[in-house]
């Protein structure tokens, strides 16, 4: 029988003259591994926080078995910022020591990118004090991960990690044998690692058995049992379960009778979004040009991010973008919007970017817009305009928008300057969509923002027409929200992913493998140059590939680096004429045909590439 390790029983929380917990009793075991939701504000980050003993209830109790070992990671850490990394996360540990224990290496490299942890300065002796909070939150996760608690209590542990930084948490997490308590907005993360979810809401928990995808299976079905949930949330559960078992039937863990009642509760659910539908519209407000990339060159100050790209965006594509930290993400975005606030004046270090006549673009950056403290939230949106047209007949008014944002009638008039930061990240996406724009650039949109209200904007996307690019490490967003899937891989090329995320993961793989093969090489080719010096030979080794060899393979990688070039412009004018002809069945399907031809081509040549430049 497991071993309960901590306990909370009947325990209130109350600020102000509100109660965020109200008698709430739970408990948590060996092997548990329970992820916790609910509305920013309604107390999760509490919740934690008093079940690690981190702050006091105003009533019931809270209580560890003996001996138990907990490890907290919280949104603020308490590292030293006069230490460097290496003391606070090998703490002491001599190089052989920490080199020859895999598990060390493992957590360093899934949280640096490598043991030289690139991106920082100096390594493992770079000074904490000046680094990012993201940089820092790294840190925090990989000292608390490097102990051997009982129990693990994790408050937003994705925030900051790219998607391949959350994957391998997610795969390390799943084979620890410590008990897991975890906060987040990263559903994927949720179904990948919990087994028990709670549901803060009102005062209350609801506890529920299984993953992400379960509990909102079960949600939907309480709210039709019960019928206490109001329209509109109902709706909202009943369309995202309609996703889920849609799109990956297999996240499900429940018996085949409840999958057969979820299928039967989404019976009368359309698909989310009218692709058709929509494109019809973002033609009509769009025309056909919308963003054209001539082989455009993009810099971040002397770094080269991107040369001689050449794509565009088209009508009514929904297009989601991954990619390695400094890749050039955002970068791209902010030459395709510069472009647009200038019309067409400022331009790349190199190349053309054409802004269609008819575009009026809203662009979500990372940074959360200032607002004057006292201004009312209603009146922060009416500031923009009193109504909003959000396509396919859909006209709402500014508090009613604000109402699907979460802004209740009460929080309408809460000043600004009293929100929280997921609050204020909602706000800007308000204030963004009230302009009434055709194009929207959304960098990390996720952030801050919890759980139902990222459900909110996911609905109220799906029936918005016009052309809109994401920047996101939350998976399961960018699967939701987004048609086609493109990556920057720091090669200073973009590419389509045909299979999305988990295609974007494989090539981050290969790639590490490529280059894990090419240090091994050096490292043996090294190794013979000294063993030659030292039996007194006369010449240095030689490369694994030298002379006319070399040359000729860097001649035939370039060969190859402009074939494939060649190929993702004939993809991306492939892709612009299917949304020309996507009324044209027989057309489609002869553009499809042959768009499938081009990538299997350019998969063979990538291929290719990669075993080519493992020798160079």
């Amino acid at each position: 029988m497991a071993v309960n390790l901590a306990t909370i029983e009947s325990v209130t929380k109350v600020y102000g003259t509100r109660a965020l917990l109200d008698g709430v009793s739970l408990g948590v075991s060996e092997g548990d591994r329970i992820g916790v939701v609910g509305r920013n504000g309604d107390g999760k980050t509490t919740l934690i926080r008093m079940l690690a003993k981190l702050e006091e209830p105003d009533g019931g109790r809270i209580t560890h078995v003996g001996g138990v070992e907990m490890a907290v990671l919280t949104q603020h850490d308490s590292l030293d910022p006069e230490a460097t990394i290496r003391h606070e996360v090998i703490a002491g540990r001599a190089d052989h020591e920490w080199l020859g224990d895999s598990r060390i290496r493992d957590i360093i490299e899934g949280l640096f990118g490598g043991l030289d942890l690139p991106g920082f300065p100096d390594g493992l002796d770079t000074v904490i004090g000046p680094l990012s909070g993201g940089e820092r939150r790294r840190i925090a996760l990989a000292k608390l991960l490097l102990g051997s608690p009982d129990l693990i209590v994790l408050d937003e542990p994705t925030n900051h990690l790219d998607v391949e930084g959350i994957a391998w948490l997610a795969q390390h997490l799943q084979n620890r044998r410590s008990a897991l308590v975890c906060v987040t907005h990263d559903r994927w993360f949720l179904d990948q690692v919990c087994t028990r979810m709670w549901d803060v809401q009102h005062g209350s928990v609801h506890e529920y058995e299984g993953g992400y995808s379960d509990y909102v299976f079960a949600r939907a079905e309480r709210s039709r049992i019960e019928a206490t949930e109001e329209q509109k949330r109902q709706n909202l559960a009943r369309k995202e379960l309609a996703w889920l078992r849609r799109g990956a039937p297999a996240r499900t863990s429940k018996p085949r009778y409840r999958i057969e009642a979820a299928n039967a509760l989404i019976a009368d659910v359309p698909e989310p979004r009218d692709k058709s539908e929509l494109m019809k519209f973002a033609n009509a407000r769009l025309g056909r040009t919308v963003f054209e990339v001539e082989n455009i060159t993009v810099k971040a100050g002397p770094k080269l991010l991107l040369e001689d790209l050449t794509w565009q965006l088209g009508p009514g594509d929904r297009i989601g973008l991954l990619g390695v930290n400094g890749a050039g993400k955002t970068s791209l975005l902010r030459a395709l919007r510069d472009a647009y606030t200038s019309e067409g004046d400022i331009q790349p270090a190199s190349g053309v970017v054409k802004v269609g006549k008819t575009v009026r673009l809203a662009y979500l950056s990372q940074e959360v817009a200032e607002l004057d403290p006292a201004t009312r939230v209603l009146q922060a949106v009416e500031q923009v305009r009193s109504r909003v047209d959000l396509g396919k007949g859909r006209e709402m008014s500014a508090g009613q928008l604000c109402e699907q944002f979460g802004f209740g009638k009460d929080k309408q008039w809460t000043p600004v300057g009293d929100l929280s930061g997921g609050e204020r990240r909602r706000l800007q996406l308000l204030r963004l969509l009230m302009d009434e724009p055709n194009v929207l650039f959304l960098d990390e949109p996720t952030n801050d923002l919890d759980i139902e209200t990222l459900n909110q904007l996911e609905d109220l996307l799906d029936g918005w027409p016009g052309s809109m690019i994401v920047i996101s490490h939350d998976r399961f967003f960018i699967e939701r929200t987004t048609d086609v899937t493109y990556a920057l891989l720091g090669d200073r090329r973009m590419r389509m992913l045909p299979n999305g995320v988990d295609e974007y993961l494989q090539r981050r793989a290969a790639m590490a493998a490529a280059a894990a093969a090419a240090a091994s090489a050096a490292a043996s080719v090294a190794s013979g140059a000294t063993g030659a010096a030292a039996a007194g030979g006369a010449e240095d080794s030689a490369p694994a590939l030298s002379g006319g060899d070399l040359r000729a393979a860097k001649k035939e990688l370039q060969k190859l680096e402009r074939q494939i070039a060649k190929l993702d412009q004939k993809e991306s004018k492939l892709h612009a004429q299917l949304a020309e002809h996507a009324a044209d069945f027989s057309k489609v399907a002869e553009l499809d045909s042959e768009l499938r031809a081009v990538r299997e081509e350019k998969e063979e040549l990538e291929m290719t590439w990669l075993e080519l430049a493992e020798q160079v």
